[in-house]
């Protein structure tokens, strides 16, 4: 997928590109741009020595040295005082000028960690929001894949309210279900008063149809069904919105080349977070969302805390796959998109 929030040590991704959180000086600090720096190798901070530093929201380019990457990207983010002091603008132009510098360097793939989000106080869970919104638009308009990279659990947060909410309606309908689940085997084990175990299990029975007759009818339902491919109805719904096939790839947050794949294969069988990301990219209500993860041989469950956290965003209405994603790495779920 073009945009992956991954937990990893940034000195070890190999991207053409990492960005460095660095100071004004260039010439290393704590955090990041220390870890940066020591894994580069001196050669860095020779090279940081000729670019005079740097002013805060912008960002300049170097060469990895014994990275694995082939450039450093180092941009200066804001510190946060109040969100007063156009901490948020700053931040944006850091993610803005970085990733221009990316493109103008032909790099095809770049990994950030949150700027600002350590040492310089920027609110976690509105850093990531920033994040995630300025790449998410930059990919709209560009073919990159870009990684979020955290460390550890304290340097990644969503919102607080979101968290609880999310939490409480998992725990409306995932317990629930369960809960659900035990007392229906319950009762299905235990013969109802006044009757014998063998009499009420007989008195079931009668009231079932035959099972070769269950099997028959829906073997031919299901016969009669297989009409239209997940691919056909893919090509199908983009072409009655008002998307051009790339509008749609990139808002599904789908890589241009599973996607040509997808296109050039009526039978091509996807993976279901595939499937949930172009179901979100059409904003499909979940009966139809139902529909085409039933092409693929998929379907949303009670059971499955990754289901029930993408329905809690369908009922709010909120199909942005990004902010779906966040909250999905926030509760360890499989990201969606290719």
């Amino acid at each position: 997928m073009p945009l992956k929030i991954v937990r990893n040590d940034i000195t070890k991704m190999n991207v053409d590109a990492i960005v460095n959180a660095a100071n004004t000086s260039l010439l290393g600090g704590g955090g990041v741009d220390g870890c940066i720096h020591r894994a580069a190798g001196p050669d860095l901070f020779k090279e940081c020595r000729m670019l005079h530093g740097c002013q805060t929201g912008n960002a300049k380019i170097t060469n990895g040295y014994r990275l694995p990457c082939k450039y450093v990207i180092h941009t200066v983010g804001p510190i946060w005082l109040d969100g007063k002091h156009q901490e948020q603008k700053l931040l944006e132009s850091c993610y803005d000028t970085s990733l221009n510098l990316a493109k103008e360097y032909g790099c095809e793939s770049v990994a950030f960690p949150l700027i600002s989000s350590g040492i310089y106080g920027y609110p976690k869970d509105q850093a990531l929001k920033v994040a995630v919104d300025i790449i998410g638009n930059f990919l709209l308009e560009n073919e990159m894949t870009v990684f979020i990279v955290i460390f550890d659990r304290k340097a990644y947060q969503i919102s607080g309210k979101l968290f609880a909410d999310i939490t409480a309606y998992i725990d409306d309908r995932y317990v629930k279900e369960h809960s659900d689940s035990r007392e229906e085997q319950r009762w299905r084990s235990e013969p109802l008063i006044g009757e014998s175990c063998f009499g009420s299990a007989v008195e079931r029975m009668e009231a079932k149809p035959s099972y070769n007759a269950i099997s028959s009818r829906t073997l031919e339902d299901a016969l009669n069904q297989i009409d239209e491919s997940f691919s056909e109805m893919l090509l199908r719904k983009i072409d009655e919105s008002d998307m051009t096939d790339t509008q749609c790839y990139k808002k599904a947050n789908i890589d241009r080349k599973l996607f040509s794949k997808i296109r050039s294969n009526k039978f091509y069988k996807p993976s279901k977070t595939t499937v949930l990301a172009f179901a979100l990219a059409l904003e499909l209500p979940i009966a139809e969302m139902q529909d085409m993860l039933g092409k693929a041989g998929f379907t949303l469950s009670r059971s499955s805390k990754f289901d029930i956290i993408v329905e809690y965003f369908v009922e709010q209405g909120n199909y942005n796959v990004y902010e779906i994603n966040e909250a999905l790495f926030a509760f360890d779920q499989s990201l969606i998109g290719s």
